[in-house]
């Protein structure tokens, strides 16, 4: 005989199941220990060490200050002179390359400027070379030289014959406040006889010796306000003048 099933009885059963199901309760939660978090670089000393690194990269790239700066060749031009006659003057009978034929060099500030010497000038008083300052031309050096000289003689005997063609130089021997002289030799052992003229207003700077039976004397002159502030490149100059050979 079958059996029928009630829904109610199902469904009671059901229920009473549910209700009697009890529930595993879940562990707590695990804890993760706190980490002390660290202090925040302040905005100041961030910005601050950031500069002070890119500085130090910058003198770390940058190239080391060259020692010869203050005499590089930049500065100065070489100038290469003949010496020659009045009759020769331009290089009319003889050879017009100054470099290959030339008696004496010195050394020229960059920015002079080249005078022009006549023929009288050559047969008057022996100026051979003249450059300038264009802002001041009163400021300059010039190299003059005399025939028939196969040594030099005292010192005091040379710088007065040099006056005798120069007017400029006698008056500011006239005017000095001091003149002094002495003599250097170079690598090859050649005397120059070196004056230095303290004038009121002006100052000179010369070197004389003798070579090829001539007498050369180079000349650095300069107002007072001009040779204070141009003393070290005028020195420079004064110093740089050779005879070749």
């Amino acid at each position: 005989m079958a059996t029928i099933f009630s829904p109610s009885a199902v469904l009671s059963s059901s229920t009473t199941t549910t209700a009697t199901t009890t529930k595993t309760p879940l562990p707590p939660p695990q804890l993760k220990p706190h980490l002390a978090t660290p202090p925040s670089k302040s905005p100041l000393n961030l910005a601050t060490t950031l500069a002070a690194t890119a500085l130090a990269t910058t003198i770390l790239a940058a190239a080391p200050p060259s020692l010869a700066a203050d005499t590089s060749a930049a500065a100065y031009k070489l100038y290469y002179g003949t010496a020659a006659s009045a009759a020769n003057y331009g290089g009319y009978g003889g050879n017009s390359d100054k470099k290959a034929s030339a008696e004496y060099t010195y050394d020229v500030p960059e920015g002079w400027k080249e005078k022009l010497v006549s023929k009288i000038q050559k047969g008057t008083n022996g100026t051979d070379s003249e450059f300038y300052n264009p802002k001041k031309k009163t400021e300059k050096e010039y190299l003059t030289f005399l025939l028939g000289f196969p040594k030099l003689a005292p010192k005091e005997a040379i710088l007065n014959n040099l006056a005798l063609s120069d007017v400029d130089l006698q008056d500011l021997i006239a005017s000095a406040e001091s003149v002094t002289t002495d003599e250097r030799k170079d690598d090859k052992g050649q005397v120059y006889y070196v004056y230095e003229i303290d004038g009121v207003g002006a100052h000179s700077l010369i070197s004389v010796t003798c070579a090829n039976n001539k007498l050369y004397a180079h000349f650095v002159n300069a107002p007072t306000p001009e040779w204070n502030r141009d003393r070290d490149t005028l020195r420079h100059v004064h110093e740089s003048f050779k005879t070749v050979g």
